[in-house]
């Protein structure tokens, strides 16, 4: 009997030193900041997997740029040194079709978003992206785009006239406001403070969750509310590395994603206001710019992508579309 019992005992201690062994630790980096709208998602995704995974895996969740800027660590997860990261504005860098969603205004709301998910996203954009290698697993918010700057108040494109303005590092977004007559310098969203701080640049245009998140109104004097894009974060694993988590984890991160898609619209909704009050009480210059120059201003990146992205003008058809009933 006492034979039997050890055996048993060590079937046990084996059979556990296994799942220990099977745990996989799943490292997702992102760049902006944990109290960002993308931070706070990545987070909350972090949180709700973890408890659907248990034994099987834990997701770890690595902020402002530690693991890396945004194309080391879209390197790293087709590589497996890591595996979920949080592009945004740099995915045209990987397939032109997302430069649909650096078209100014073409958002209207985030109902407007929720249809192109379901329709463009998922018929187009993802397809695009696996075709290099990667696979977006939802479309998160990142937020509405409004510029800030130290000189003036940007009303319409000419207050933007030879002001050197951050971008992400999207030839779409560089062409944008080299159509409204700034100075484009694109630049890693980690560099930014301290190249405003130092008067590197002069301006940067984000939402208002990474304006706070990363306290440019300390070294920003002026708001001004263009909502000129509306630019969604893509949580992306790598194909090659994602499929070799066991089946049931790659279901779990998926469905998940999806999950925490609907939670950040409704947190980013809830934050704007809040946010545009705390920009104001730091001692931020809010004003609201002239929609319809800029709208006018826009037409030749609208030119520029039909022309240039296979399909472009059926994709920007599709979105005007979707925007109907907004």
């Amino acid at each position: 009997m006492k034979n039997t019992n050890l055996s048993a005992m060590v079937a046990v201690t084996i059979a556990l030193g296994n799942a220990a062994l099977a745990q996989e630790e799943i490292i997702f980096g992102i760049s902006a900041t944990p109290n960002s709208l993308q931070g706070q998602s990545a987070y909350e995704f972090q949180r709700r997997a973890n408890e659907k995974l248990g034994d099987l895996g834990e997701v770890k969740v690595f902020d402002s740029s530690q693991l890396g800027k945004d194309k080391d660590m879209l390197q790293k997860i087709r590589l497996g040194t890591m595996h979920i990261t949080l592009p945004s504005s740099v995915m045209p860098e990987i397939a032109p079709e997302y430069a649909i969603f650096d078209l100014p205004f073409l958002v209207s709301d985030r109902d407007h978003l929720a249809r192109m998910d379901e329709t463009l996203f998922k018929g187009t954009l993802v397809p695009a992206a696996e075709a290099e290698g990667y696979r977006p697993l939802a479309v998160w918010e990142n937020g509405f785009r409004q510029i800030t700057n130290n000189e003036r108040p940007i009303n319409v494109p000419a207050d933007l006239e030879g002001l050197k303005i951050r971008t992400p590092n999207s030839s779409w977004r560089v062409s944008m406001f080299q159509e409204w007559g700034a100075n484009p310098t694109p630049m890693a969203f980690s560099e930014v403070f301290v190249a405003l701080q130092t008067g590197v640049i002069d301006g940067q245009e984000n939402p208002l969750t990474n304006i706070a998140g990363a306290k440019f109104q300390e070294v920003q004097e002026y708001l001004s509310m263009t909502g000129h894009v509306y630019s969604p974060a893509y949580p992306t694993v790598g194909i090659d590395t994602f499929e070799k988590l066991a089946p049931e984890v790659q279901m779990i991160l998926a469905e998940t994603a999806q999950e925490v898609a609907i939670w950040a619209r409704e947190q980013g909704a809830k934050e704007d206001e809040d946010l545009l009050t705390t920009l104001t009480e730091a001692g931020m210059k809010v004003n609201e710019a002239d929609r319809a120059a800029f709208v006018e201003a826009s037409k030749p990146i609208y030119e520029k992508f039909a022309e240039e992205v296979e399909n472009g003008q059926a994709m920007i058809d599709e979105a005007m579309a979707l925007a109907e009933g907004s």
